[in-house]
């Protein structure tokens, strides 16, 4: 079994207090003792803000047995088309829960306009996309995005 690893699950180990951090350390034990643990650029990348040197990154990968696996062109092709998709749909100032994925409109308590928001970077996408063509499920909390535009992904976020 290849198990994708979303940054919020490595980043709930490595900080320390995090109240996740214990659930989040037994999920990736479980998963590595069912086969590999990987991740994608985008995560490789997110995770080097956490560490003094690229070798330390690399020390701590091989430490956990987590491996960079690189994105192919499939995968990087689905991420900017369901970005895409996101992107028409969020083109009305709708908010998205990050838990459920519930869609709505938000609007100043004070003086009551419409709240407008940014768009999502490309990364999640680029998560997702990666965890479909090269695992078989991913660990990650971030719910929302992969339930909406990746239901044909298998999240995983608990034990």
């Amino acid at each position: 079994m290849i198990t994708a690893v979303d940054t919020n699950i490595i980043l709930d180990v490595l900080i320390p207090g995090e109240p996740c951090g214990e659930s989040s350390k037994e999920l990736l034990d479980r998963h590595l003792s069912k086969g590999n643990l990987i991740l994608c650029e985008m995560v490789f990348a997110e995770l080097s803000a956490r560490f003094t040197s690229e070798e330390e990154l690399a020390s701590f990968l091989a430490d956990t047995r987590m491996n960079l696996v690189y994105s192919n062109e499939k995968s990087l092709y689905m991420a900017g088309s369901r970005w895409t998709e996101y992107a028409r749909k969020s083109a009305k100032n709708r908010f998205s829960c990050g838990k459920c994925g519930h869609a709505f409109e938000a609007t100043c308590p004070q003086c009551k306009a419409v709240l407008t928001k940014r768009l999502h970077v490309l990364a999640d996408f680029l998560i997702g996309a990666h965890a479909i063509i090269q695992a078989d499920c991913i660990l990650s909390r971030d719910l929302g995005v992969y339930k909406t535009y990746f239901s044909d992904l298998k999240v995983i976020d608990t034990i």
